[in-house]
């Protein structure tokens, strides 16, 4: 471990990592971009919110078949890939709800839920050339976005204010293949932006080949009266293989095969372990400014899934259909030393899916295990005032309500249908931020939020619902500063103290879940950028310290009270640096993450593990075109490491294998 801590800290003074950027594409500080986020619409040295952002040149500097690596350089942010195409994404601990899938993080699409009713989010749907930026709220969102103690995410789509045609192609190791079209059309009035990308691999590990065909169109349109119009739609045809969990004997002697059979059942080349996931999206936003200090945002959204996962254990059937709206009206007020905005909405999700279980014969469906009908309704309520005052003080306070009911009817067998009306919950945040001069600022906030069982959970892989799990609820405590020093030093650092009641904890990969008492989670997340002015390289590097721990946590007897949180690390250091030279770039990344308990007695443990990577490229122009070729490694020392690992596993099958070192390659022309 001192080892690696001495690489990183080598690489971070060396100048190793790297975002490709012309003197022409300097990158704005962070302190300098303008976010959305609790709806500041402000500088982040004015936005008083533990904050991390993810945008296209951030996307861009990775293999651009996945967003794990770019969502990883975030203090605090952990994204995971189980095997391609298989995501977990948390923030601040929130994987102990995980074992597989995105769950208790609210992910919304151009403004607009995307996390479904159930609280699932099919992350793996997007591509990522689809997303223009990601806003990454750290840290409990509820007095403004709802039940959720995991955070809030913030996708919108690329933009562009001239016409123009993109062409991509790149390739791989294990069969990796990713062909991409995509368009902007632009003027004065209306943006369009249109994107197909077909992707594909054998993957590293046996059954663990994915395939997506994805198609995304935004449009932002003008209308009259101040008024403007955004519509987005995408379609996702996605299938990836599921290899399993393996048992530490199986990973030290062949980290690459599938769960092997055992005496009660088949493994997962056998069971043809996979799943299918085929869905649709649609929702359009009117913005309106109808008067000169009132404006008003109203939208809705529908989507239908049609899922299919032959697993070890059965063969899930599902669709899926969700829709709703979200709306809210600002009101603002500017005097002679003081300004507010006040801000308050309304937000509704409905969902509904048929879930049918059989049993699984070598890939095929078996007899009839469970036919059931889930339901869902979420009202959330929301208001917030925020005031700008004398002195460059900026305090904000808000807050939410939210309304939650759950039905359950199994059509097979004789138990009755269930419905369950959680009691109100009034979820409220108060922040305070100084701006001490235009370079730094300091800011502190208090949140109260809490975070219902989802669907996943009351219904779990088990079959068996359970209609007694209990909400989370966690007060949120947070102080950070930001700024910037001589010109070219940008820092951003954030203490909090998170401590959670109720705790949401699985047991045997998720086939169940309990209330697990409390856990006290404590860190220091903290992002430090050195970019001078008129320069083309950038170092930075970024340090997340966990302090997670379980209080007052019994189960079957067992204490697990003092016990480092499952699933969470103590200390994860990213490092890089972005460079350009001419038409040549050279983007290097060091990533260190330390060892991690994987069950809640802190008996087992993945190793930590020290990856770095590159991308090198060449760039010009050819009359108003732009070629870029490109060349990349990850894992570049070959790193055995296990990512995406199941938590609590049953049978002791803990590790699911990442790539071994890998390389790509590539083209992109803009015309």
């Amino acid at each position: 471990m001192h080892l690696s801590f001495r690489l990183i800290f080598l690489l971070f003074c060396c100048g190793p990592s790297a975002l490709a950027q012309s003197r022409k594409d300097s990158v704005a500080t962070l302190n300098e971009v303008v976010v959305s986020a609790y709806s500041y619409h402000r500088t982040l040295k004015e936005t008083p919110v533990a904050l991390g952002i993810v945008g296209e040149k951030e996307l861009s500097r990775f293999n651009v078949t996945s967003m794990v690596s770019a969502m990883n350089t975030v203090p605090g942010v952990r994204m995971e890939e189980r095997s391609p195409g298989s995501y977990r994404f948390s923030i601040r601990g929130s994987a102990l709800r995980s074992p597989f899938g995105v769950r208790n993080v609210k992910f919304y699409w151009n403004g607009l839920p995307l996390t479904d009713g159930g609280g699932n989010t099919y992350l793996n749907l997007l591509d990522v050339e689809a997303i223009g930026k990601a806003e990454i709220i750290k840290g409990q969102g509820a007095s403004l976005y709802g039940a959720g103690t995991g955070g809030v995410v913030l996708l919108t789509s690329p933009s562009s204010s001239k016409n123009q045609f993109q062409f991509s192609s790149s390739g791989g190791s294990f069969g990796l293949q990713r062909h991409q079209a995509g368009a902007f059309f632009a003027n004065d009035k209306n943006r369009l932006f249109v994107n197909y990308v077909h992707q594909q691999s054998e993957g590293y590990r046996e059954q663990s080949a994915m395939r997506r065909d994805a198609l995304n169109l935004s449009g932002n349109y003008s209308l009259r009266n101040k008024s403007v119009l955004h519509t987005s739609v995408f379609y996702s045809d996605l299938y990836y293989q599921t290899p399993g969990g393996l048992t530490l004997a199986q990973y030290t002697v062949d980290p690459k095969q599938a769960r092997l059979p055992s005496k009660t059942t088949a493994g997962a080349v056998q069971q043809h372990a996979a799943i299918y996931n085929k869905t649709i999206y649609g929702a359009a936003v009117y913005e309106s400014q109808w008067a000169s200090r009132w404006s008003t945002r109203a939208g809705l959204y529908s989507a239908y899934t049609d899922f299919t996962n032959p697993s070890i254990l059965n063969f899930e059937r599902r669709t899926e259909y969700n829709w709703g709206g979200r709306t809210d009206t600002r009101y603002e007020l500017d005097k002679n030393n003081w300004k507010a905005k006040f801000t308050m909405g309304a937000e509704y999700q409905h969902f509904y899916s048929p879930l049918t279980d059989y049993g699984n014969r070598l890939g095929a469906k078996d007899t009839l295990q469970t036919d059931d009908r889930l339901t869902s309704n979420l009202i959330v309520l929301f208001a917030q005032a925020e005031f700008d005052l004398p002195h460059h003080f900026y305090f904000t306070i808000g807050s939410s309500t939210n309304f939650l009911n759950f039905n359950f009817h199994r059509l097979t067998g004789s138990q009755p249908g269930q419905q369950r009306n959680f009691d109100p919950v009034i979820s409220p945040r108060v922040a305070l931020l100084k701006k001490l001069n235009e370079n730094f600022s300091v800011f502190a906030s208090v949140n109260k939020g809490f975070s219902p069982p989802t669907l996943a959970e009351v219904r779990p892989s088990s079959g068996v619902y359970n209609n007694t799990l209990s909400p989370e609820q966690g007060m949120s405590y947070e102080f950070g500063m930001r700024g910037k020093l001589l010109k070219a030093f940008s820092f951003d650092v954030v203490a909090f103290d998170f401590e959670l009641t109720n705790t949401i904890v699985g047991q045997n990969n998720g086939a169940t879940f309990i209330n697990a008492g409390s856990t006290s989670q404590r860190g220091l997340e903290t992002s430090l950028v050195w970019q001078p002015q008129n320069r083309n390289y950038k170092f930075w590097i970024a340090h997340t310290l966990a302090n997670y721990n379980f209080l007052n946590y019994q189960h079957d007897g067992v204490t697990y009270s003092g016990n480092q949180l499952t699933g969470t690390s103590r200390n994860v250091v990213v490092s890089g640096a972005d460079v350009y030279y001419k038409k040549f770039y050279c983007n290097l990344t060091a990533y260190f993450v330390e060892r991690t308990p994987l069950n809640d007695a802190n008996s087992i443990f993945a190793s930590d593990y020290f990856l770095a990577g590159s991308r090198i490229g060449f760039k010009d122009h050819l009359g108003k075109s732009t070629i870029e070729i490109f060349v990349g490694v990850d894992n570049a020392f070959d790193q055995r490491y296990s990512l995406g690992n199941d938590l609590n596993a049953a049978a002791s099958r803990y590790f699911n294998a990442a790539t071994a070192r890998n390389f790509y390659f590539g083209v992109k022309i803009k015309i």
